[in-house]
């Protein structure tokens, strides 16, 4: 693996390590950045691959769209594109006024990031 690559991946470990820590807080824990972490760590385990394959790594946050990029020369990608769809639903809409998440969406975008990391770990071949 690319030094770079394993730069993406140790970033998206540490996000999804900071989402399961917030999660597991007992008094007040934030599922906003709970969601907001999970989709970081979607994000970058998908730029990641876009690194190691010798992509262009666009400054977008849509994981669909990213996944579209992959899906050519990854075609598993596409079974993960639902994960996708709510982890850029939860993220985006959280960071502002309007939507908060609950424990339920907390634990739904966990899902979606784990869903995906592992997916990506297995074509880094990091799994």
């Amino acid at each position: 693996m690319k030094p770079e690559t394993m730069e993406w991946v140790t970033k998206a470990d540490a996000d999804l390590d900071t989402a399961k820590r917030e999660v597991a807080v007992v008094e007040a824990p934030n599922y906003d950045a709970v969601s907001f972490h999970a989709q970081q760590c979607a994000e970058k385990y998908l730029k990641a691959v876009m690194v190691e394959a010798g992509m262009r790594v666009p400054r977008i946050h849509d994981l669909e769209a990213l996944i579209n990029q992959l899906s050519g020369p990854y075609p598993d990608l596409e079974r993960i594109l639902r994960y996708a769809r709510i982890l850029s639903a939860m993220a985006v809409e959280v960071r502002y006024p309007g939507m908060t998440a609950d424990e339920d969406d907390a634990a739904e975008s966990l899902k979606a990031a784990r869903a995906i990391c592992e997916v990506v770990r297995v074509i880094l071949g990091c799994s």
